[in-house]
């Protein structure tokens, strides 16, 4: 491995880890990716990532443990479709995301781990919050790609296929066009390709792949 490529611990199917490879994709930055398991956690990410979560990228700057770190970590070597020049209304929704409608999101998806709270309550909560993407949409949140599709989208993402047909029945033409026409791009089928788990003897496996 070339001595100065950031290593990406990362997790397939994680929404956080999922919109850390967006940024990197799009920004061109290559980074080592290390497929781990969340039930069997290796202990070199163990030892790099201080909250032991996914995504967490060691780069010779030091460790970013956030995703959103990532994502603007990223953009901010080289961000070509200017994703980080959004309104600060994206910062906001952003935020409402990662807060809010993530922890509603966990007490539906995940309903038989919280039995003493309301799952009926949380769903209104997250479908309140994606009535509110619905009626900011067009194409995009605002008038060009930015930051906050794409740091919001993996999480509409995981909430959709809780129950796809459910979501599908929906009210919400902007929100499911905005979500089918990014899962429909070669950008999503490139992120999602899988890896085996990472052990410490494998050949590196960069990301972005290489031509």
């Amino acid at each position: 491995m070339r001595e100065t490529t950031p290593v990406l611990y990362s997790f397939r199917r994680c929404p956080y880890a999922m919109r850390a490879r967006l940024a990197l994709q799009v920004s061109g930055c290559t980074v080592a990716l290390r497929e781990i398991a969340l039930a069997d956690k290796p202990q070199a990410f163990l030892a790099a990532s201080p909250s032991a979560t996914v995504p967490c990228l060691v780069h010779a700057g030091g460790v970013i443990d956030e995703s959103l770190d990532i994502m603007i970590w990223a953009l901010q070597q080289n961000d070509p479709h200017r994703w980080l020049e959004m309104p600060q209304l994206g910062h906001a929704l952003i935020a409402q995301t990662d807060g809010p409608f993530k922890h509603a999101l966990d007490r539906v998806k995940y309903a038989s781990r919280y039995p003493d709270e309301d799952a009926e309550q949380h769903l209104n909560a997250a479908c309140g919050f994606l009535h509110v993407l619905d009626d900011m949409l067009e194409q995009w949140l605002f008038d060009t790609p930015t930051l906050a599709d794409y740091a919001i989208l993996p999480f509409v993402r995981q909430f959709a296929f809780i129950d796809k047909k459910w979501f599908d029945d929906q009210g919400w033409p902007y929100l499911q066009k905005w979500l089918d026409r990014f899962l429909d791009t070669p950008e999503f089928a490139d992120i999602m390709i899988k890896h085996p788990q990472w052990q410490p003897c494998d050949a590196p496996v960069f990301f972005p792949a290489q031509p």
